[in-house]
């Protein structure tokens, strides 16, 4: 299984992102860093979160007008 990558909040005790009761999670860390910005940390999954908790990112509304892997020259 490949590493996946979580968004969490970036406070001591930080949540994971997610979105109706799913973690939102992707499998390229590069990726979620150049998209995302904030006051957040872009964190490896706990080995505890089962896959059937986790959501893809390019699979929620906000993200699906990316085309994923990401092609930054489109960003430009």
């Amino acid at each position: 299984m490949s590493q996946r990558y979580a968004i969490q909040e970036a406070t001591p005790h930080g949540q994971l992102l997610s979105w109706n009761g799913r973690v939102l999670v992707h499998g390229d860390r590069g990726e979620l860093e150049f998209l995302l910005a904030g006051d957040i940390r872009i964190v490896p999954c706990p080995p505890s979160l089962p896959p059937e908790d986790c959501m893809e990112i390019k699979f929620h509304p906000q993200f699906s007008h990316h085309r994923f892997p990401l092609v930054r020259s489109d960003y430009r």
